[in-house]
């Protein structure tokens, strides 16, 4: 998926005019870059958001049949999910002020972009996790394999969000 070319392709005739002011096609070429990240990460917590319906389905049933023994532990996967679905919901769009001391440019945005990009790899990674303990849970089989997968995966994806900060303040 790339976000930012399809927010390059939505430009107005308008903005198209505006990008021949000098200096201008800079500003909005870190607007779009921003603007793609934002979309990109919107994306991630909707994936986050249905892995994290689809564990609370699986607690149902767990209530349901009667195993209430692995609750808590689908319980700590679900709060894993929900806590990277949070951390990426309020995270920084590489803004900087006028007077700040660090400056935002291109290249870091795109390097936070790309960051953010990789993530699809890890939330792929819970969604397979949660498809092998929904499987599990379908065939009566034991599931706490599946939840430790669930979350191992889910702390290692929280782990590699709390480094997205690197992305922007490491030079380049």
């Amino acid at each position: 998926m790339d976000f930012q070319q399809d927010v390059r392709g939505a430009r107005s005739g308008l903005e198209r005019l505006a990008s021949k002011i000098p200096g201008y096609l800079g500003y909005k070429e870190k607007e779009t870059r921003r603007e793609a990240d934002r979309l990109l990460r919107q994306h991630l917590v909707a994936q986050l958001d249905e892995e994290r319906r689809r564990l609370v389905d699986i607690q149902r049933r767990m209530v349901d049949s009667g195993g209430l023994r692995m609750l808590d532990d689908v319980d700590r996967a679900l709060i894993k999910v929900q806590k990277l679905s949070d951390m990426i919901r309020t995270a920084s769009y590489g803004y900087a002020g006028l007077f700040d001391a660090i400056k935002v440019k291109e290249v870091q945005l795109d390097a936070l972009y790309q960051f953010d990009n990789q993530m699809l790899e890890k939330v792929e990674a819970i969604r397979d996790a949660v498809s092998a303990l929904a499987a599990a849970q379908d065939a009566n089989e034991d599931v706490r394999p599946a939840i430790d997968q669930v979350i191992a995966v889910a702390e290692e994806a929280n782990i590699r969000w709390r480094e997205r900060e690197n992305a922007i303040t490491t030079e380049t």
